[in-house]
């Protein structure tokens, strides 16, 4: 694959929505981030045979899904939404995406972690115990069983110092598994596309990106997302350091105290282990100037799953994870 990055750069507005400061009439920061990212997933929906988009319903995902839009309009995106749901979601999760979806009118497939757990494919961790990492598991089966050649997904490189080591796009091996000593050059933006039998890739349009950037380009685009993101009134235990949202998910456990807080959430995942953070920031702008200001990942801060060792990310990664 061959980038022309340059005759991508999408034309730029009048004014300055962002807040950055264009100089004259070139293009900023974030219309260069978007033109890589859909030079990206029109690259790679060239190259490969049967792609999907992973779609978990968070920030990430909900921006690569306008990016992918971008990409194909005005026609459909050529390639099917993937959803992997635990089970554990948040509702104004499930609701946004299938908001999108009917929007959109896409196809969503749904690669469920319950209904695994209920055939017995996977091991059930109890009504509490997180299940971000049986979706590995429940991934590679729907990637197996739809034939898929290469998976669209919304990870960033300052997420974790394991996704620091991702390519943009990334080899995974006959057992779906990441070995960072297999990855591919990726000099002046070319990407090679060819997998063997039973392989496939992970492409993430959004590597370069950071959590400031994103929200930079919610706030620009004026992109919906789910209202948890926003800071609103919940009831939440504290727990290991996070606030954890009560639901019928999550219980408080023996001296612990719930109470009634005004929270957002930085990042969405498993119920169980996502973490919420104080905050009064009410809108995309007022995000913006928070997480400038922030000095922690929202991965380190609000999962409990990523801060359980140093090589979490990575061993999951190793097994198929995202």
């Amino acid at each position: 694959m061959t980038s022309t990055l340059d005759s991508h750069v999408p034309t730029v507005p009048t004014g300055d929505p962002t807040g950055l400061g264009r100089r004259g009439t070139g293009a900023d920061h974030l219309d260069l981030l978007e033109a890589h990212a859909i030079f990206v997933l029109r690259e790679v929906a060239a190259e490969c045979e049967r792609p999907v988009l992973l779609f978990s319903g968070g920030k990430d995902s909900a921006v690569l899904l306008r990016l992918a839009e971008k990409a194909f309009a005005p026609g459909r995106l050529p390639f099917p939404v993937l959803h992997v749901d635990t089970g554990h979601n948040f509702p104004e999760v499930l609701a946004f995406r299938d908001q999108r979806m009917a929007e959109l009118g896409e196809e969503l497939l749904v690669a469920s972690v319950q209904a695994a757990i209920d055939d017995g494919r996977v091991p059930d961790p109890g009504p509490e115990g997180s299940r971000n990492r049986l979706q590995s598991a429940v991934l590679l089966e729907a990637i197996a069983r739809h034939r898929f050649d290469a998976c669209f997904g919304g990870g960033r490189r300052d997420e974790d110092k394991a996704r620091a080591k991702e390519r943009v796009v990334s080899l995974r091996d006959a057992l779906g598994q990441w070995d960072p000593k297999r990855q591919r050059p990726e000099l002046w933006h070319l990407y090679w596309g060819r997998v063997l039998p039973g392989e496939h890739l992970r492409a993430f349009p959004l590597s370069d990106w950071t959590e400031l950037d994103v929200w930079r380009y919610i706030d620009r685009e004026q992109l919906d997302l789910p209202s948890l993101y926003y800071a609103h009134r919940r009831r939440v235990v504290e727990r290991d350091g996070m606030l954890l949202a009560v639901s019928e998910h999550v219980s408080p456990r023996r001296g612990e105290v719930e109470r009634v807080e005004t929270v957002r959430f930085r990042t969405v995942g498993d119920a169980t282990c996502t973490g919420a953070v104080r905050s009064d920031a009410s809108s995309a702008s007022e995000i913006v100037a928070e997480v400038a200001a922030s000095t922690v990942s929202e991965r380190g801060a609000t999962r409990a799953d990523d801060r359980v060792s140093d090589s979490a990310m990575e061993d999951r990664k190793r097994e198929g994870y995202f």
